[in-house]
């Protein structure tokens, strides 16, 4: 009777929460965001406060579906992230993952799908904060490169969509590597961890777990990315070298802390 009584109610607060999301960013869109244009000065300090107003409203998100007994959570080295100029890669088991690493991450910039740009719940935060949109083709390398050298910190998770169900880790491309290659840039990376599994690849919201799902965020030291290049190694195969060693990495953290077991 009590576990019934728990689910319900973590249900119910899974469906508060989403409710709360859509309706936050549309106000952001309709009435936040253009009071920011009108007070920014130019394009940079907009997409600046507009990256700020985002991580607070995350945050914001997480406290909910805390209080609301939905989720618990715990980060380990956060401190790596509280510097400038990062690419951070993660894993991505969940929804909710993006949600709680962006509230941690300083001027926080995301490679995003280009319908969200269009959607009328996060256009206007997409639009607004400069987010690089995965549309961009060739440029989408040069752009990410720039975003990190201007000192944002530039969240992606190699996986490119959330981990599929009964899977430990989804295969990595190899994209991120390339980012990193070119750049000549270090890698943060991040090993995300959900037990009980829930709002992963192709997951309905309203299928809520046993119990209240518990969110791990191990942020690792970096990873240099000049050994990948040495000995005149070009940079595709340095590029598939250090996909290989971000697979390693995350599986090994996961394997590590049980996950999946």
């Amino acid at each position: 009777m009590l576990d019934a009584i728990d689910r319900a109610w973590r249900t119910f607060g899974s469906a508060l929460s989403f409710i709360a999301f859509g309706i936050g960013g549309l106000l952001l869109r309709v009435l936040v965001f253009p009071l920011v244009r009108v007070f920014s000065r130019d394009r940079a300090t907009l997409e600046r406060r507009a990256r700020a107003l985002i991580r607070a409203s995350f945050a914001g998100h997480v406290r909910i579906m805390h209080r609301l007994g939905v989720m618990t959570y715990e980060i380990r080295g956060l401190e790596r992230l509280q510097r400038r100029g990062l690419l951070v890669l993660a894993n991505h088991p969940t929804l909710v993952d993006v949600v709680l690493l962006v509230s941690r991450l300083p001027d926080a910039d995301c490679v995003v799908k280009s319908r969200l740009a269009n959607n009328p719940f996060t256009r206007g935060p997409v639009r607004a904060t400069g987010y690089i949109c995965n549309d961009n083709g060739a440029g989408l390398v040069d752009d990410c490169i720039a975003s990190v050298r201007s000192g944002r910190n530039l969240l992606i998770f190699p996986e490119g969509t959330r981990t599929p169900a009964n899977e430990l880790l989804g295969p990595l491309q190899r994209g991120a590597a390339n980012i990193a290659v070119r750049g000549r840039l270090d890698v943060t990376p991040v090993v995300i961890r959900c037990e009980p599994r829930t709002l992963g690849k192709g997951e309905k919201w309203y299928r809520v777990p046993p119990r209240r799902f518990h969110l791990c965020m191990d942020v690792l030291p970096d990873l240099p990315v000049s050994p990948f290049l040495e000995d005149g190694v070009t940079e595709p195969l340095a590029a598939r070298r250090l996909t290989a060693a971000l697979g390693d990495i995350f599986t090994g953290g996961l394997l590590r802390a049980g996950a999946g077991h």
